[in-house]
């Protein structure tokens, strides 16, 4: 063979490498490329056609425009026109000119310590947005832009590898962040910025829209300078109930604004998406195959068997795929399952199911409580029970594992001696304390008499839910036609007869009893005197000073017992003055 005929096989070779890796590079971008259409030609978004060179030119003479919602990082949401990302930077690029718009214009404070969060966990030091600021003029010199004409939601997933973070901090904030504004519908495109892949749950992300959601990683296959005509940045808080331990040990958020009724509508909108109906009734097992065994699984499954008289069945996240665990879990009456992310599927529970969470030994229940805090979410109606593995002879711990799986063989011996004599984890923060992790990723063998007792106790409190349906979300409004009456009864006494008509909504809510709660404070003073009065009007006569100025609030209050701690937020104020009556002395 001649030294030609060799040196053209050798370069054939190495351009059909080349070709064939750069078509495997191509592939899977090829999607979004075909739905983008990315050229410096016209484009079509929905309706409407967007023209590169109009688009260039608005950029360049109006700049970037942002406004925003929220008073801080943690609760602002901004809406941006042309909003453009450097993937060679890997920073977003606000362009200004004389037309641009930046409101809240923070300046050096938008640093301190960002202008919003990416994610809906608040105020997490690697979830923060910003961008840097450049001139208008400055685009001669750049690359020229690429314009994205979709309507985008730009966000982090918190960490798409775990199903309660995908659903608690990604799926659900996406979700009504998506409804609080009408132009994010089903054609907007969600934008990944956390650098994450795709990760074994990204079909869920592709549920939210009919586009193909991009990853950070994906932007640098259509230019160096991506510029998002129109695009929403960060997520709703409102839907999340739990919060991780990073500043203090982990447990439910202070204040809880998502009530289950909020989250059953999510719930149905994914299971309409993944054509999912309910049917059957029967008690369901989560099986793990690696980690956090039930060690005598069939026992389990037997005991329920014959306990309720129930058909048991099992589902498992690494054998089936996640419409068909959802399909079954829909129509369940009891999910029972080993602590773990995978009972962030309880959500999909019919109303007056039970959840049955059991922890392994050593692991305090009423420490670690995301499914126990949604199954009490007003509106939810699930009932929750937990079981804990009292006994250290029926756990199984693995000290040789890696550490994220429980391992602590790199520990000092005293300190692996200190893990393994430990009778309960004591609270901790997230996210790498050893000896959580080592008791968590133990193996159970479930006793079975105990467990049994756990459950006959539980159910024995669980509501009926034809009583839990009563007006459970309706709030009374404001009481109506206030009025007052003083009168002067010598110089140190007086009486203050206040009334008031029930709320507009009263007449139409089923209420057996009505309460009314009334303030008075005398202006000036910071105490108040509080009542709790059964009749819509009443004379006040202790503590009443003749010629004083008090303040008077009133409010509707439900019987407790009856529709739960539901009161009216809207307080009735008014003041009054007193002044003698003519004629007393």
């Amino acid at each position: 063979m001649s030294v030609g005929a060799l040196v053209n096989g050798l370069l054939v070779s190495v351009v059909a490498a080349l070709l064939w890796k750069y078509s495997k590079l191509s592939e899977h971008a090829a999607l979004l490329e075909e739905e983008l259409h990315m050229t410096q030609q016209s484009q079509e978004v929905s309706q409407a056609r967007i023209d590169y060179h109009v688009a260039l030119q608005a950029l360049q003479e109006h700049g970037t425009r942002m406004v925003c919602t929220g008073k801080m990082h943690t609760d602002r949401i901004c809406r941006f026109d042309y909003l453009c990302y450097s993937s060679e930077a890997e920073e977003f690029v606000f362009f200004h000119s004389n037309s641009s718009v930046m409101l809240p214009n923070l300046g050096s404070r938008r640093f301190q310590p960002a202008l919003l969060d990416l994610s809906s966990v608040e105020d997490h030091n690697t979830q923060y947005f910003n961008f840097l600021e450049l001139p208008a003029a400055a685009l001669k010199f750049m690359p020229k832009p690429v314009f994205v004409p979709d309507i985008t939601l730009i966000l982090n997933r918190f960490n798409p590898d775990n199903l309660m973070h995908v659903f608690h901090d990604d799926l659900l904030p996406a979700y009504y962040t998506m409804k609080q504004y009408s132009d994010l519908d089903d054609e907007a495109r969600l934008v990944f910025m956390e650098g994450w892949s795709e990760g074994p749950h990204f079909d869920l992300y592709r549920l939210l829209s009919s586009k193909q959601p991009l990853l950070k990683e994906q932007l640098k296959n259509f230019g160096k300078l991506m510029c998002f005509t129109k695009s929403y940045v960060g997520l709703s808080k409102m839907t999340t109930w739990y919060q991780y331990g990073f500043v203090q040990p982990q447990g439910p958020k202070a204040n809880i604004l998502v009530s289950g009724n909020e989250i059953r509508q999510f719930a149905r909108a994914l299971m309409d998406k993944m054509n999912i109906t309910r049917k059957d009734d029967y008690i369901v097992v989560f099986s793990r195959s690696t980690t956090r065994l039930i060690l005598n699984e069939a026992e389990v499954i037997m005991a329920l068997a014959q306990e309720f008289q129930m058909r048991v069945v099992t589902v498992s996240l690494e054998e089936q795929s996640f419409p068909s665990i959802v399909q079954v879990i829909s129509g369940a009456s009891m999910l029972v399952s080993m602590h773990g992310a995978q009972l962030i599927t309880s959500l999909f529970l019919p109303r007056g199911a039970a959840v049955v969470e059991l922890f392994p030994f050593a692991v305090n229940p009423e420490q670690y409580t995301p499914y126990k805090t949604l199954a009490s979410l007003p509106g939810m109606d699930i009932h929750y029970i937990s079981w804990r593995n009292t006994k250290e002879e029926n756990t199984v711990t693995h000290p040789d594992r890696p550490w994220e799986q429980g391992g602590i063989a790199h520990l000092d011996k005293e300190e692996q001696d200190r893990i393994q004599a430990s009778k309960e984890v004591p609270r901790h923060l997230c996210c790498r304390n050893p000896e959580w992790l080592f008791r968590i990723y133990q193996d159970t063998l479930v006793d079975i008499p105990s467990f049994l007792e756990v459950l006959k106790e539980g159910m024995k409190t669980k509501p009926s839910l034809k009583k839990a349906k009563v007006a459970s979300t309706v709030h009374p409004g404001r009481v109506r036609e206030p009025k007052c009456q003083t009168s002067v009864q010598t110089t140190n006494e007086a009486k203050l007869t206040v009334s008031w008509q029930i709320p507009w909504n009263l007449k139409f809510l089923k209420v057996r009893e009505v309460k009314y709660e009334v303030w008075i404070q005398e202006q000036g003073e910071n105490t108040y005197m509080p009542y709790i009065l059964p009749q819509q009007n009443y004379t006040f006569s202790e503590n009443i000073k003749p010629f004083t100025t008090y303040l008077v609030w009133v409010r509707c209050i439900f019987n407790k017992n009856l529709l739960g701690p539901f009161r009216c937020r809207c307080l009735l104020k008014w003041d009054f003055s007193f002044s003698p009556l003519e004629g007393s002395k």
